[in-house]
């Protein structure tokens, strides 16, 4: 989202955020861990994924009057690759994310409750309604708002995943699942909805260029479950409702509004032992391990691209030639 104006992106310094291989190191430490404890059944795996760092994502002021709660994308946890950002967003109207642009990743917009209207300069304009995701490839260049579609709260998700190097320069594209659309699955107390990748042998029919899951979990009180993650992935959780055990049972309860960054092992168990219900999205992708660069709402491989990046959005050129005249309505 991001609302940003010509002269934020004039003012703004340019951010290099650290690779998740420098954490190679803690990794190696917590797959010590994993196998002492993988002769416990009870986790559902020999190697489980284990929480490796916990962060609170504390409210911050966003785009025009609008409220976020940020995990990814901060200091405590700039860069999960290939998600450059997770954000918890509660919009009242007149607040929202007017005109602002990107280039070279995707956002993910998943409705928790309520609606948004997204429109571009090229044309596509449409509303997401509660249990709605919108999967957005900005690729070359997009300008577009996202704006609140009725009155009270507005609530969700947006997640950023980074492209490909080879990627950065595709033409932008749109995919949009209504929630009744959305492909689920239940037993034995826990529900998933799968937008992308699978879950209990349900696949999302969302492509995603850079591989990734996208479950959004809900937990009766007393369920379990045990969710296989591809090993070569880097993965996280972030809790929406409720309180859940992670990783191995005698862990700490974790409340809601946290993310959980998961270290090595084949997937992840997860207990809710509270008297409601635990709700929370699992979150994986295939590491892209290239230099990331980012620029605000612009994310390449190097300076050089941020700079080309620059002048293609100010001379309104190389992706960005609609921006010149563009306003949303």
């Amino acid at each position: 989202m991001r609302a940003l104006s010509r002269q934020f992106l004039v003012n703004l310094h340019p951010t290099r955020i650290a690779n998740t291989r420098n954490n190679k190191g803690v990794y190696s430490f917590i797959r010590g861990i994993t196998m002492s404890t993988s002769s416990d059944q009870s986790s559902g795996f020999d190697s489980p994924r284990l929480v490796v760092k916990k962060v609170l994502a504390k409210p911050q002021s966003e785009g025009d009057g609008a409220v976020v709660r940020r995990s990814i994308g901060r200091s405590e946890l700039k860069y999960i690759d290939p998600f450059l950002m997770l954000d918890e967003f509660a919009v009242s109207p007149p607040a929202g994310f007017p005109d602002h642009p990107h280039r070279g990743f995707e956002t993910v917009t998943y409705m928790l409750q309520g609606a948004f209207t997204h429109q571009d300069f090229a044309g596509h304009k449409g509303t997401i309604r509660t249990g709605d995701v919108q999967w957005m490839t900005a690729g070359r260049g997009i300008i577009h708002s996202e704006m609140p579609a009725a009155g009270g709260t507005q609530t969700g998700l947006q997640l950023w995943i980074n492209l490909a190097s080879k990627d950065k320069m595709i033409e932008p594209r749109y995919q949009e699942l209504l929630d009744e659309d959305i492909p689920r699955a239940e037993e034995d107390g826990v529900e998933v909805k799968v937008l992308a990748g699978e879950s209990m042998g349900v696949h999302s029919p969302v492509y995603t260029r850079t591989p990734t899951m996208y479950l959004d979990f809900t937990l009766k009180p007393r369920a379990q479950y045990h969710q296989s993650i591809p090993e070569s992935w880097n993965a996280f959780v972030y809790t929406i409702d409720g309180e859940g055990v992670f990783g191995i049972p005698n862990s700490s309860p974790v409340a809601a509004h946290h993310a959980l960054l998961l270290g090595p092992g084949e997937g992840l168990s997860v207990w809710n032992r509270s008297s409601r219900p635990l709700r929370f999205v699992l979150i994986g992708g295939q590491p892209l391990n290239e230099p990331v660069v980012q620029y605000g709402p612009f994310v390449m491989n190097t300076q050089a691209e941020i700079d080309q990046t620059e002048e293609d959005y100010h001379y309104a050129k190389n992706g960005f030639e609609m921006a010149r005249h563009w306003r949303s309505k």
